[in-house]
């Protein structure tokens, strides 16, 4: 593939800044884990208008910026890759210390493809952050038991889909929601392509959570009579902790890349 960048920008968006397409919470936690971290090279992708690269630019790190729909950028003087986290992205192997993939993998078809990707561009010893809707917190769990659906992930019918399309201009992947990723699914791939989980982070508590403790309170009662050697293997823990159980609307997780990834 081209590795040319490439500068498509719709007309309406000349000099207008970047509005962050993921909410601002999420923007604020990565900051926060990369702040501590050495300065270094970063790929955003999917970059959206711009707004994440442009507070790591502030910080002082070296970023590249990569999207499906290159011409919704609007930062202005940084260079744009089109790319398809579907398919192989246009950057060469052991490119960046750093990859940020904020509300990514829930549009695409193929999140085992992404992950392949991001370990081949990452250098060993390299960070991920990646974030994906909690469909975990309790609220979730208790919608999908009633609804037979979380609320990010709501039936995408023929009629649905046709007004996703009129809304984005035919840019439905922005919208839709498509492949629901648990802490549980998300860890497993992170781990059969070389990487260690060091961190889950929640973009912030909801407000209403105290309405479930009853039932959050059962549940952590059932995972602490669990035999430990099962609640290691199952990551029950991690499924109760605070981060994942009382967990806001997205989970934001950083991971970093083996000194040696897998094939």
């Amino acid at each position: 593939m081209s590795q040319s960048a490439t500068m498509i920008q719709d007309s309406g968006n000349a000099g207008r800044q970047p509005t962050a397409l993921a909410h601002e919470a999420i923007h604020d936690t990565v900051l926060n884990i990369l702040k501590s971290l050495p300065r270094g090279t970063v790929l955003d992708v999917p970059a959206g208008e711009g707004a994440l690269a442009a507070r790591l630019i502030d910080a002082g790190f070296d970023v590249s910026c990569c999207d499906l729909y290159p011409e919704i950028f609007r930062l202005d003087g940084v260079d744009i890759h089109r790319g398809n986290l579907d398919e192989e992205l246009p950057f060469s192997d052991r490119s960046f210390d750093y990859i940020t993939c904020l509300e990514g993998l829930e549009h695409i078809e193929n999140p085992q493809q992404a992950m392949r990707e991001f370990a081949r561009m990452l250098k060993p010893g390299g960070h991920l952050i990646i974030s994906v809707p909690n469909i975990l917190n309790i609220e979730e769990r208790l919608k999908w038991l009633i609804h037979g659906y979380t609320s990010h992930f709501k039936p995408i019918s023929r009629a649905a889909a046709e007004r996703l399309r009129a809304e984005y201009d035919d840019r439905v992947e922005i919208a839709a929601h498509v492949n629901p990723i648990a802490y549980s699914e998300l860890r497993y791939i992170l781990e059969k392509n070389g990487f260690e989980v060091l961190s889950a982070h929640r973009d912030k508590a909801k407000a209403n959570a105290w309405l479930y403790w009853p039932v959050v309170a059962m549940i952590k009662l059932i995972a602490g009579l669990t035999p430990k050697q099962k609640r290691s293997e199952r990551w029950t823990d991690e499924l109760v902790s605070k981060e994942v159980l009382l967990g806001g609307n997205t989970l934001i997780v950083h991971a970093v890349l083996g000194m040696v990834a897998p094939n």
